[in-house]
């Protein structure tokens, strides 16, 4: 099987994950990573430029993933993600091998689906989001784009979350709730109302 070419976006620990996440597809070959920092490698891959080098770096491919969560601030993803878009660039969905995505699931360009991630039957996710490792969304939630569910989250049937939410780390959110806009969740909540 033939792999498509990807570029990684950014340096940071996100990106290491990212770079995890596409090598366990066996779907792409990473072909380098865009930094704005004096680095040479990250993971063992050549930085092949920076913000400036964009434009020229279609030409290696239209594929990349952003590979930077800024979970304090996703309107700063958001942006990122748009210019990316107006670039001309495809941003592919990821969906690491070790996860489990129910037949009716809707997931949007630009998501990343982690390791042991269950995503349950009519559940709705759109474009943007990061739904990170070992966390379980239920039936019939509903994820607005641009948010960032991290690790060993549970979010139970029928929550509907606003764009740009960030659901930290172990919480748990009760059946039925709805989260607006920007909001962020702090690791190990527990949501009832």
């Amino acid at each position: 099987m033939k792999k498509n070419k990807i570029i990684v976006y950014g340096d940071g620990g996100h990106s290491t994950s990212c770079i995890d996440l596409i090598e366990s597809t066996n779907k792409f070959k990473i072909v380098g990573v865009v930094s704005n920092k004096k680095l040479k490698k990250i993971n063992n891959y050549p930085i092949i430029g920076n913000d400036d080098d964009l434009e020229n770096l279609k030409n290696i491919t239209n594929n990349i993933i952003i590979g930077i969560s800024f979970y304090k601030d996703l309107k700063k993803r958001k942006k990122i993600y748009l210019k990316l878009k107006n670039l001309g660039f495809e941003i592919p969905t990821i969906l690491s091998p070790l996860s489990y995505v129910s037949k009716g699931v809707k997931i949007g360009d630009g998501c990343q689906i982690f390791h042991r991630v269950v995503i349950n039957k009519n559940a709705k996710i759109e474009s943007n989001c990061i739904i990170n490792s070992r966390s379980l969304i239920e039936h019939d939630v509903k994820i607005k784009s641009n948010s960032h569910i991290s690790t060993s989250v549970t979010i139970n049937g029928g929550c509907i979350l606003g764009e740009g939410v960030f659901i930290g780390s172990g919480s748990v959110l009760r059946e039925n709730l709805k989260i607006k806009n920007n909001f962020f969740v702090k690791m190990g909540s527990i949501l009832k109302k």
